[in-house]
């Protein structure tokens, strides 16, 4: 049995960082001040993902069908390795397509002496013959932890650990305070890999976080390009990231997140999990965290629309 706990985090302040994502290294550090010396050591934590809280719907890949009005407000059921994805891409494609998708999937920033940090609200006015001129989006925190040791004793996370974590910079200041929302634990050998299980089948590979591929964090050892990687023409595109503990700064060099490269590996199934628990140097604090999917299966259903003559 393996064991993942997913979590949203509701935020309740103003959020100083990057609007990419919360890395897996600052959830990890939030966390570790709270539990004791044995669950330090075993746990690993996700990058965490900027949810909006508005109306949308289950995308045709998940088990589950249909809507619900502030859809990204709670976690849904996962039953098959796809629903595990549901809020972990940056497009949040699960929106309603009836609402302003772009303005929803958009932070609202406050200054803060002279540093820009992002609102954990958003206002919408609405034409005037609505019932309210003014309604209000709240923003979430999605990520996810599992035992690194391969054990079953540190998941689930009391909720005591988990709520009132502050996450970003300015803490001292009261910024990024956030409040637990619900979560849930999923076991990945229970799960429905039926859209895997066709080893003869086409695969493609997209990149949920950054890979790392060379870090100056002590004892890091460099990565090459896995050898199940297919990259496209044009090579891959790279970025520098930073780990920062205990107040030094340690630079990475990594793949960036968001690219799709082939699969050319004997064991799908084997793979999809183990791009959960995620891949790679400094994978314990979020980095390596990738996608497995059907060649044949677009991954932007309005490009699919387009394609067969609808409307997107």
């Amino acid at each position: 049995m393996t064991v993942i706990q997913q979590v949203l985090l509701e935020l309740d302040e103003d959020y100083l960082g990057r609007p990419y994502y919360v890395s897996g290294n600052a959830l990890y550090r939030a966390i570790a001040r709270r539990v004791d010396a044995s669950t330090r050591r075993s746990v690993a934590v996700s990058h965490g993902v900027f949810v909006p809280g508005e109306h949308g719907g289950y995308l045709a890949e998940h088990s589950q069908s249909g809507g619900a009005p502030y859809f990204g407000a709670g976690l849904r059921p996962v039953e098959s390795y796809e629903d595990l994805f549901l809020f972990r891409g940056a497009a949040q494609r699960w929106l309603s397509a009836s609402r302003p998708r772009d303005a929803h999937n958009t932070f609202d920033l406050h200054v803060h002496g002279g540093r820009v940090a992002f609102s954990p609200t958003v206002r919408f006015g609405l034409p005037r013959e609505s019932r309210n001129s003014k309604r209000t989006m709240t923003w979430y925190v999605h990520f996810y932890v599992h035992d690194d040791t391969g054990g079953s004793d540190v998941v689930p996370l009391d909720e005591d650990v988990l709520d009132g974590l502050r996450l970003g910079g300015a803490r001292n200041y009261g910024l990024g305070e956030t409040s637990l929302k619900e979560t849930q634990t999923v076991d990945l050998d229970a799960l429905d890999y039926a859209t895997l299980e066709d080893a003869a089948g086409s695969f493609e590979l997209e990149l949920v976080s950054p890979y790392v591929t060379a870090s100056e964090y002590p004892g890091a050892d460099d990565q090459s390009v896995p050898w199940w990687w297919t990259p496209r023409p044009g090579g891959l595109r790279r970025r520098e990231e930073r780990l920062v503990e205990a107040g030094d700064v340690y630079e990475l060099e990594t793949i960036d997140h968001g690219q799709v490269v082939g699969y050319g590996g004997p064991s799908p199934v084997e793979t999809a999990k183990s791009g959960v628990l995620r891949v790679g140097t400094h994978a314990r604090y979020g980095f390596g965290e990738f996608r497995l999917r059907p060649v044949n299966e677009d991954r932007v259903p309005e490009r699919a629309a387009v394609k067969s003559g609808g409307e997107a």
